[in-house]
């Protein structure tokens, strides 16, 4: 019984925006050893939010920490609502037109692929 529930509720998790699922990222499934991922699944570990790059079966170094092939964290709110900049791997940069707040500053992206920090390139400051 249990087995089902926890399947439609994950099914219900994974209709869930990038926005939406940054507010409740306790109820995704945490990252484990061993366990067969698809490309697209979210899924937490250590309390961050991420994004099954590949489909793999993964392995005890294979944490989404330790590989960004494999993994994307989940950086931008779908509905435009400014988060706080983290810097990006290659696998999950800033597009055009996302915004982030640095610095006490809310910045939008000028560029596809955006991995600089906002106020050094790539970044105009947004009145918010």
């Amino acid at each position: 019984m249990f087995e089902e529930i926890h399947a439609m509720i994950m099914t219900a998790v994974a209709k869930l925006d990038d926005d939406e699922a940054l507010n409740c990222i306790p109820i995704h499934d945490t990252w484990q050893p061993g366990a067969t991922y698809e490309a697209g699944t979210r899924l937490q570990y250590d309390g961050t939010l991420y994004t099954v790059l590949q489909d793999h079966t993964s392995q005890s170094d294979w944490t989404p920490e330790d590989a960004p092939s494999l993994f994307a964290e989940v950086l931008t709110s779908e509905d435009g609502t400014p988060l706080e900049w983290v810097q990006p791997d290659s696998t999950n940069p800033y597009m055009t037109g996302d915004k982030v707040t640095h610095n006490g500053k809310t910045w939008t992206s000028d560029i596809d692929n955006n991995v600089w920090e906002p106020g050094v390139y790539g970044w105009t400051e947004t009145e918010e």
